[in-house]
């Protein structure tokens, strides 16, 4: 079968591999779509602390560059290993892919408290190994599938994943109904955070600071109350204004730039709480002062755990609007480099996501 396969910084290649059988307790899926993630940019610009070297495996998986990439992934079940649950699982089913995987030892506090996303050895499917999405085929434990409902597409399965880092943050933000938030960001997370929010809390209070166009345009079809271009206004000025010069409760970082630091700080209420949500090439600065003397709670998000189903279900219900509209991009596996990552990497605000098909 065709995958895309990374050898380091710079080199994905497009290489025939043997396709995989389901094992005992793995269920076999057919690709449909995977999602170009940032975490996959940031692998070809420079080595990522996660994945694998040509020398030293994975410590879970054991494998060595290369590996197959892609984690955002959708597709339908075309075999069963002889131990997957039957009566949930059927051959023709489409399904999504939680990637996330962890030691599972008895002797880590954290994969033993259902925190597997705190243990020291997580990792990622199409990241640290076992596969990835950038495939036509992929065998995975039946413990990370889970079963797409039948009114939801697979384009918008191949988001669930990032939607679930979305998720996740908006609940570990410790967000209540009638909060006022502000979104620093408007690219797939920062867009998908907006979407968490307002599928929790429909009328709550959105900003969202974003320099592209297009990501704007996004942001106020997924119900943004307020949506400000850092470039041409003042962004406390107009949050200042528009809440009396409290500011807002919570800010989500999904930048991951010194700017949207400083101005998440700048724009919290005393005792608000900035939730970290991209991942940082350069750390910030941080000012202390006003962090002292707002008494202000600055914390982070790593994927998830747990929340798939409970997502899954809302995105059933309804409770999101429009994500289709957030894929701005088709491309064929053949083309992910050229059409896909480098698209990404130079155009970028130009573009959402970006999905694979796999299919030969």
């Amino acid at each position: 079968m065709k995958a895309a396969r990374y050898y380091g910084p710079g080199k994905i290649v497009v290489e025939d591999i043997p396709e995989p059988t389901a094992e005992r307790s793995q269920i076999k899926i057919k690709v449909a779509w995977n999602g170009i993630c940032g975490t996959d940019l940031h692998c070809f610009l420079m080595r990522f602390p996660k994945s694998p070297t040509p020398s030293n495996p994975n410590e879970i998986s054991g494998e060595t560059l290369p590996v197959t990439i892609g984690h955002e992934f959708s597709g339908t079940i075309v075999a069963l290993g002889e131990d997957v649950d039957v009566e949930r699982y059927r051959v023709g089913d489409a399904v999504v892919v939680e990637p996330v995987f962890s030691c599972l030892k008895s002797s880590c506090e954290y994969c033993t408290a259902g925190t597997h996303n705190l243990c020291p050895l997580v990792n990622c499917i199409g990241i640290g190994g076992f596969g990835g999405g950038l495939a036509e085929y992929i065998a995975v434990n039946q413990s990370q599938v889970h079963l797409l409902p039948a009114n939801v597409s697979l384009e918008v399965g191949a988001m669930i994943e990032p939607l679930a880092v979305a998720w996740y943050a908006v609940k570990r933000s410790k967000y209540v109904s009638g909060c006022r938030t502000l979104v620093v960001g408007a690219g797939p997370i920062g867009l998908l955070t907006l979407a968490a929010i307002k599928a929790i809390d429909p009328s709550g209070t959105v900003f969202v600071s974003e320099p592209a166009a297009l990501r704007r345009t996004l942001a106020t079809k997924q119900r943004a109350t307020m949506v400000i271009n850092p470039l041409e206004d003042d962004v406390w000025a107009r949050i200042s204004e528009s809440t009396s010069g409290k500011g807002v409760d919570i800010v989500f970082d999904a930048a991951g730039v010194q700017a949207s630091m400083d101005v998440g700080l700048k724009c919290l209420r005393p005792r608000g709480s900035l939730i970290v949500v991209a991942s940082w090439e350069t750390p910030p600065k941080v000012d202390m002062n006003t962090v002292l003397i707002k008494e202000l709670v600055i914390t982070a998000t790593n994927t998830y755990s747990g929340i798939h189903p409970e997502l899954l279900d809302a995105v059933a219900a309804g409770k999101f609007h429009h994500l289709d509209e957030l894929i701005t991009k088709k491309i064929l596996l053949k083309d992910v480099v050229e059409e896909g990552i480098k698209t990404l990497l130079s155009e970028k605000g130009s573009q959402v996501k970006v999905l694979v098909s796999p299919a030969s």
